[in-house]
């Protein structure tokens, strides 16, 4: 079920919950988010399902489950479509339709869209994948409203032009194992120079993307200062991967960026929360 990738996953949710204007039940939320998480596992157990050859040949991802021998790769399909059929149709039950839809479409995103479709077919893959991953968030936001409004949009973008810098900074030092694996990732299609240019680049976008729930007055002067502190660093410390030449250094920095893209935003949701207490 990818537990470590899942919980950041599961913190924006509950996020996107507690930040809500409505106030729900304890009950009604912890076991909301509870099938929020079953649906992100089921979503993760089909993506290993349908990638057993080709994390058998990363070492990244040599070790799961599947490429081991530690689970039959058709029951882990009856299990991501057991989880994914229980979370949607339990949140359903325990929450509203629309929470369930955006599930359904995070699950089938996911799977299709991006594992099935896009994930060895163009270096774009992580680009369009990333709605998947920039749902749960706006899911838990209609637990607590059953609306769709303006201001979980912000999270969603967030999130979605978070990813492509995060998981290129990934793809720079684990090149080798997407080459020998034959999947399209920005390094191998398009070189070094290409991936680290387009990793400033989508730093930058995340400038305007932080100003705008202070804009439509969402967040406010707590959040704007700080959230612009930490990604000025995070343009920072892309551009000083872009400037760098030698490969050497060129993999450390790409790690250094991957390490803090992760932190960076798990600190841009914590503000969310500290704001909306403020």
């Amino acid at each position: 079920m990818k537990p470590r990738v899942m919980s950041l996953v599961i913190f924006t949710c509950a996020v996107g919950l507690l930040t809500s204007p409505n106030t729900i039940p304890l009950f009604d939320a912890m076991i909301s988010i509870f099938f929020v998480t079953i649906g992100a596992g089921a979503a993760g157990a089909l993506n290993m399902w349908y990638e057993a050859d080709l994390d058998k040949l990363m070492t990244r991802t040599c070790l799961r489950p599947i490429p081991t021998g530690k689970i039959n790769r058709e029951h882990a399909l009856i299990y991501g479509i057991a989880l994914s059929i229980i979370s949607i149709y339990g949140l359903y039950y325990f929450s509203n339709f629309l929470s369930a839809l955006l599930l359904f479409i995070t699950i089938a995103f996911y799977l299709f869209v991006y594992t099935i479709w896009l994930k060895r077919k163009t270096p774009q893959n992580i680009v369009i994948g990333g709605a998947a991953g920039a749902l749960p968030p706006v899911i838990g936001w209609t637990i607590a409203t059953n609306i769709l409004t303006f201001e979980p949009i912000t999270f969603f973008l967030i999130i979605f032009y978070w990813t492509p810098s995060h998981f290129w900074a990934l793809s720079l030092y684990k090149a080798e194992d997407y080459a020998k694996a034959k999947i399209p990732m920005l390094p191998i299609t398009n070189g070094i120079e290409e991936t680290k240019k387009k990793i400033f680049v989508y730093s930058l976008f995340m400038l305007p993307i932080v100003i705008a729930p202070y804009v439509i007055g969402f967040t406010g002067e707590v959040f704007l200062i700080i959230s612009l502190l930490l990604t000025f660093y995070y343009n920072y410390i892309c551009y000083d991967l872009y400037k760098f030449k030698k490969n050497e250094f060129v993999l450390k920095k790409a790690k250094k960026v991957f390490g803090y893209s992760i932190l960076y935003l798990f600190l841009i949701f914590v503000l969310f929360l500290v704001d909306n207490l403020i």
